[in-house]
């Protein structure tokens, strides 16, 4: 008995292994890839292949066996972006929104002033020192910085 035609194997078996593979992933053009993927396996190993009793039997197992790893993958992706999902942190709010864009609308010295105390809980000496001036200095920016913050959030609200 001579070996089978690769062609007359993949035109009699592609169908029929596309549609078990379809009903186990409810998606056909998925199905159809895992199919091809198989045939083109089996037509890199042609001459080896070509001698075993049944080789539409390799194709097949070589389908399922891809098809079982596609799930598993996707299965496992699936498993890892609900859990991200799950620990998605909340947006912010409309008032932290409003602080950072009247932050960012002050001078800069003003700004890392206002932070550094009110955000990063720093003193004013602990600020005049981090920023190599005076702790009156420091006293000023915070006072017009927090005016101009006033201004600011003002302006937004009208």
């Amino acid at each position: 008995m001579s070996p089978p035609d690769f062609e007359d194997l993949y035109t009699a078996q592609f169908r029929k292994l596309v549609l078990q593979v379809n009903a186990y992933f409810g998606d056909l053009e998925q199905a159809q890839d895992v199919v091809q993927e198989a045939f083109c396996r089996a037509l890199d190993r042609w001459k080896k292949v070509s001698t075993y009793e049944d080789p539409a039997a390799w194709v097949r197992r070589v389908a399922w066996n891809l098809a079982t790893s596609q799930y598993r993958h996707k299965k496992v992706a699936r498993t890892y972006l609900a859990k991200q999902r799950e620990e998605s942190q909340v947006g912010p709010g409309p008032e932290r929104v409003a602080l950072v864009w009247a932050l960012s609308g002050i001078p800069e010295n003003q700004r890392r002033a206002v932070i550094l105390h009110h955000i990063g809980d720093l003193s004013v000496a602990e600020i005049a020192q981090q920023e190599g001036v005076p702790e009156g200095t420091v006293k000023s920016w915070l006072s017009r910085g927090r005016s101009a913050l006033f201004t600011q959030l003002a302006s937004r609200g009208k």
